[in-house]
């Protein structure tokens, strides 16, 4: 893996981040954004390491505070710190003309992100060539989390503050009634976004924790000309097989070379 380097974020986090490809500015980048609980060395964001490499293009990956390499505990993180996190890490350190790719967690941030650019940035969120939401999880606290948990959930976050939620990919993670609350000041669907550039979505048919009608609801709540929603046949909510890997990069691919122009 390339070397890992640190940056101080505004709330004094040091935040662990990669720089992956070539120094060709002139070429389209890459921006990633990974899932809750995830960190910058999963396949998927090799996989865009990999492709920046290939393609001399430069890919930028960090891991949000309480993840990963980066300082500080995940049970203090909210949707507002790591946005926060995002957009400093974008506008200070991910130079140049980017795609930004979130997945999960990610996806939500990107659109968050790339809202927040364009009300407080807007020459920062004209450096975004079209965004690629992996199972995006928009509004998450609320209608993949709360609005699920069962009633004991809901009173053993009201008791003890934290909620140990059961997961497949391994031990049970916490749930803090401080994030399900600072989400609430980030609901974005019901107000919708309109995108100035492309957005591919890309959607497992079979993802238990990101359901593909969840994504249709993104793709409903996008304004823009050019959204579209890709479902995979029997795609989980990692969407990492060799196969999946390879749409993710050519679909990435493809709105960086139309960046470049190069023609499809």
């Amino acid at each position: 893996m390339t070397d890992i380097k640190f940056e101080t974020a505004p709330d004094g986090t040091r935040l662990a981040y990669c720089e992956d490809g070539g120094e060709d500015v002139g070429r389209c980048g890459l921006f990633w954004l990974g899932g809750f609980r995830s960190d910058m060395t999963g396949s998927k964001a090799e996989a865009l390491a990999s492709l920046a490499r290939e393609t001399r293009r430069t890919a930028f990956r960090f891991d949000y505070s309480g993840h990963g390499q980066s300082g500080g505990l995940f049970v203090d993180g909210t949707i507002s710190s790591w946005l926060d996190q995002s957009y400093h890490m974008f506008t200070r350190k991910a130079l140049g003309r980017r795609i930004i790719v979130g997945s999960s967690m990610g996806g939500w941030l990107a659109l968050l992100l790339y809202r927040e650019m364009l009300l407080k940035n807007p020459r920062a969120a004209r450096r975004v060539m079209g965004i690629v939401l992996i199972a995006p999880a928009a509004d998450m606290t609320a209608d993949l989390m709360w609005d699920e948990f069962p009633e004991a959930a809901k009173e053993e976050l009201a008791d003890k503050g934290v909620y140990l939620r059961p997961s497949q990919y391994g031990e049970p993670y916490p749930i803090t009634a401080r994030l399900i609350t600072d989400g609430e000041k980030h609901l974005m669907l019901k107000d919708g976004l309109d995108c100035h550039c492309p957005v591919r979505i890309l959607q497992g048919d079979e993802d238990p924790d990101v359901p593909a009608p969840h994504a249709v609801k993104v793709f409903n709540a996008l304004g823009g000309s050019e959204i579209t929603l890709t479902l995979v046949k029997g795609g989980d909510h990692r969407l990492s097989s060799p196969g999946q890997l390879t749409l993710i990069r050519e679909m990435v691919l493809r709105l960086a070379e139309r960046a470049d122009g190069v023609s499809q």
